[in-house]
């Protein structure tokens, strides 16, 4: 990479939220709140769906699965924020962006394709439930919880290494607060369209793609649940996914607002509190969505609680 008559950029600076001191110190109180519920709340998921022997099955499988990746996803960019607001230093490193946008395109494929997964277990559970047990096997789950995982490796690294190798020679402010990629586009000073072109197949292969998947196994859970002779079987079997098409709302609205449209009109605060949205809010509003709405749930973190209270009491 050439850049004539100007110094090729090694360091980024984040804008993030806001410039005022006295509002950072607030925005940080309240992020570390949000971001230590978020953390608590993946962490007791993954605890109790592993300890509990009434969960193990498929469904809690891949809800550990998407608590562990949430904690992740929140670790790629949270972190960073919260010491950007309390720092007068707000930069990150030519190499530091590039390796925080790849983890984060990476977590983010990752949830879009175990989201399916999710949806075609519901599928499997709900459409066909004599043979459940016979499809959904332990060794199908664990391939389907691998392959989710692993998708986010190409999209990663080609959105990351393609964007990452064009010429950044003028202005190194991200009015973002991470190193996303259509903040960072705006920074290239030269002629992206091919980028946008690649950028914009990606996205409807790694994130409209697995939504597709999505909506075709809800139409047919749908269909089949409306069929149901019984009110109550109805109602038990859209309660057993209601929590994750509330999940997949929230989720897929928000990020296709950022990605079907990388350089679209909207103001730098809109996209800001768009990406707030599914990066920061959505993780933590998971675990809550998943305790408060399934009694399988609540029910084993009473027992949990109830043993750790009988043991202390055993000890005393």
């Amino acid at each position: 990479m050439i850049c004539e008559n100007h110094t090729q950029v090694t360091e980024f600076i984040l804008r993030g939220f806001t410039n005022n001191p006295e509002m950072e110190v607030s925005l940080f109180v309240l992020f570390l709140v949000i971001y230590t519920v978020t953390l608590l709340g993946n962490f007791l998921i993954v605890t109790v769906t592993s300890m509990d022997p009434a969960l193990q099955t498929p469904m809690y499988f891949f809800l550990r699965n998407l608590s562990l990746l949430e904690v992740c996803f929140t670790l790629v960019m949270v972190p960073k924020m919260l010491v950007d607001l309390v720092s007068p230093r707000k930069r990150i490193s030519f190499i530091g962006c590039g390796t925080q946008m790849y983890f984060f395109f990476f977590f983010g494929s990752s949830e879009c394709f175990l989201h399916s997964m999710m949806a075609y277990d519901r599928f499997v559970a709900i459409c066909n439930p004599l043979r459940y047990s016979v499809i959904m096997n332990r060794s199908l789950c664990l391939w389907m919880a691998v392959g989710s995982w692993m998708s986010g490796v190409p999209v990663s690294m080609l959105q990351t290494a393609w964007l990452m190798a064009h010429p950044f020679c003028g202005p190194s402010t991200i009015d973002h607060f991470f190193c996303d990629g259509p903040p960072v586009l705006k920074l290239v000073t030269e002629d992206t369209t091919m980028y946008e072109m690649q950028a914009l197949a990606s996205t409807l292969l790694f994130i409209m793609f697995p939504f597709s998947l999505i909506l075709v196994s809800y139409t047919r859970i749908i269909k089949t649940i409306l069929m149901l002779p019984s009110a109550t079987g109805r109602q038990k079997a859209f309660s057993t996914c209601s929590s994750h098409l509330i999940v997949v709302s929230l989720f897929y609205g928000t990020a296709s607002l950022t990605y079907l449209r990388p350089k679209s009109n909207q103001s730098p605060e809109s996209k800001k509190l768009v990406s707030f949205s599914y990066t920061v809010i959505t993780p933590m509003l998971n675990p809550i969505i998943y305790s408060l709405r399934n009694n399988e749930v609540k029910a084993a973190v009473k027992r949990m609680i109830t043993v750790k209270v009988l043991q202390k009491l055993d000890v005393l």
